[in-house]
């Protein structure tokens, strides 16, 4: 075979295996985690701080998991680099929302950024929760980045043991 031709061949594949790729990867993203993708709102408050948070990103990933017990359904959020007075957490029904600030430390205009990746400014999620909630319990920590929301159940639903036939 002509050497040429055989390098098209393989680039070619190259190009399609990296598409497929990348294809497969949004794919998981958007079936797994499209609730996890937030949208941070700028919050900047002098000029040339809005300027400056023109170059971050508008959107970054705030990854939640949530499971339930027989008393409760837990969630937690991953919130790294944030602090416990810049979130704030409310309960409306079956609806917790959990709203934040993710500030920016220092200067920016003596930083030549090769890589933004994060982004600040206010957001909010709502996880919607398949039970009602005794609001009155619910609990909250904060540790290492992570926030956990327990939410107990106005009525504890015991695991059901089921029968093989």
């Amino acid at each position: 075979m002509d050497p040429l031709k055989n390098l098209r061949l393989r680039l070619e594949e190259g190009v399609v295996r990296a598409f497929e790729n990348l294809t497969d990867g949004w794919r998981e993203l958007l079936s797994r985690s499209s609730g996890a993708l937030t949208h941070f709102h700028p919050s900047a408050k002098s000029e040339e701080a809005a300027e400056a948070s023109q170059d971050f990103p508008r959107w970054s990933l705030l990854a939640a998991e949530t499971w339930e017990t027989a008393q409760s359904v837990i969630i937690r959020m991953e919130m790294p680099g944030m602090r416990k007075e810049d979130i704030d957490i409310s309960i409306r029904g079956n609806l917790p929302r959990i709203r934040g600030e993710k500030r920016s430390e220092g200067e920016y205009q003596s930083r030549l950024y090769r890589l933004t990746e994060r982004a600040y400014g206010r957001f909010e999620r709502t996880i919607p929760v398949p039970h009602s909630i005794e609001e009155e319990q619910v609990e909250v920590t904060y540790r290492d980045g992570v926030i956990t929301v327990v939410l107990p159940k106005t009525e504890a639903i015991p695991p059901r043991q089921l029968t093989i036939r």
